[in-house]
């Protein structure tokens, strides 16, 4: 078995949880239309689903932590850790290292100090080395987990209102296609804080070797001596 594993990580588009309209079209009986809001406006209580995806490639498997306050790269990395307690460590117990294909923006930004500080975490939790290869500016869609499994959620829901963040789980789990995707989901309720200031000093700790072809994008975060367990 390889010791090295590639998983495409990306936050899908945030949805407002409540009667909706989504788009697309679904068949239903003639005279019996699925009412939705007029107006998408944040329902009290409701808020918005933060779907965050970790697509492993070699398995076509993915796993998605619908989030309930902000995306941050503390819930990104948290989601990662998931589908690693979850779903990796079980088909890849012989791994050393992780590499991670992921935009070069938002919370998983490859100028996000955050994103790295956590990936630091993350790689003394689990022992892995941990290579980050970011996509350039302008080149988002060419991350696989985009035209792999966030294309097909977004068909499996399509004229569905969003009615919960549970209802927002069950449809991304039964998401399928014919070349055997499968998806796990389940929901995060932690509170994740904007603004969190990262210093210099928490920077120059990190175990870090930046690559020699655009080190700002490519960056192998290696794990400190003496790991926590996984």
């Amino acid at each position: 078995m390889a010791t090295e594993e590639h998983i495409s990580v990306d936050t899908k588009k945030k949805e407002l949880v409540g009667n909706f309209k989504t788009a697309g079209r679904e068949l239903r009986r003639k005279g019996r239309p699925q009412p939705v809001r007029v107006h998408d406006f944040v329902i009290p209580g409701n808020g918005r689903a933060v779907p965050y995806g970790v697509y492993d490639i070699a398995a076509n498997e993915g796993w998605v932590s619908v989030g309930i306050d902000h995306d941050t790269a503390t819930f990104a990395v948290e989601s990662i850790r998931r589908w690693w307690r979850r779903m990796g460590r079980k088909r890849y117990p012989k791994a050393k290292r992780l590499l991670i294909t992921a935009d070069c923006g938002g919370s998983n930004g490859a100028r996000v100090r955050l994103w790295k500080v956590e990936l630091q975490n993350f790689a003394n939790q689990t022992g892995l080395a941990i290579t980050v290869a970011h996509h350039p500016p302008g080149t988002s869609k060419w991350n696989r987990i985009e035209h792999r499994m966030f294309a097909f959620i977004t068909q499996n829901w399509r004229a569905k209102p969003l009615l919960s963040h549970k209802v927002i789980v069950q449809l991304i789990a039964a998401t399928t296609t014919t070349s055997g995707l499968a998806i796990a989901c389940d929901i995060d309720a932690t509170n994740y804080p904007k603004g969190v200031k990262v210093s210099d000093q928490l920077i120059k700790q990190l175990n870090i070797r930046y690559g020699r072809f655009h080190p700002d994008w490519n960056y192998t975060i290696v794990p400190k001596l003496n790991p926590s367990p996984k």
